[in-house]
């Protein structure tokens, strides 16, 4: 997809242009969600209203949904009606250096839920959660013998 098609095309033809794997998270408050992930994960926003949000991390479309779109879909029966969403997945994101993420995210009054560390997996990463409670883990390769 491109850039001008994330940005402006009707709902139809944006549909058209996904290829490939793709994520789309249902939030409570879409605005709030673009925030955070703009603010602490350094996302490019391409479209954003109350109903529908298009982001990019490194040549990558996120999508946002609002709970209230979802009306005639069965989804939302199974969340929550309060606290996190998500459990068990974590929305990973390499190159992000999540130092600055884990500062970003400490600024906002978000929830830091494991601080910035090299890990033995070869990366450094922190465990930062949405104001849905998604998780988010942004990392760098450490410098290493397989640098």
């Amino acid at each position: 997809m491109d850039e001008q098609t994330a940005r402006d095309a009707p709902a139809a033809e944006f549909g058209h242009a996904l290829k490939g794997f793709g994520i789309n998270l249902l939030v409570r408050d879409v605005m709030r969600s673009v925030d955070f992930l703009e603010q602490v994960l350094g996302m490019r926003m391409h479209r954003a209203d109350d109903d529908f949000a298009v982001l990019e991390s490194a040549g990558h479309f996120i999508q946002l949904h609002g709970d209230h779109t979802y009306h005639s879909n069965p989804l939302p029966s199974l969340l929550p009606k309060a606290g996190a969403r998500g459990a068990g997945v974590e929305l990973r994101l390499y190159g992000i250096d999540p130092d600055a993420c884990e500062a970003k995210a400490i600024a906002g009054a978000h929830v830091v839920l494991r601080t910035s560390e090299d890990r033995p997996h070869g990366l450094r990463e922190c465990y930062l959660l949405d104001p849905d409670g998604y998780c988010w883990v942004p990392g760098t390769a450490i410098e290493g013998p397989s640098s």
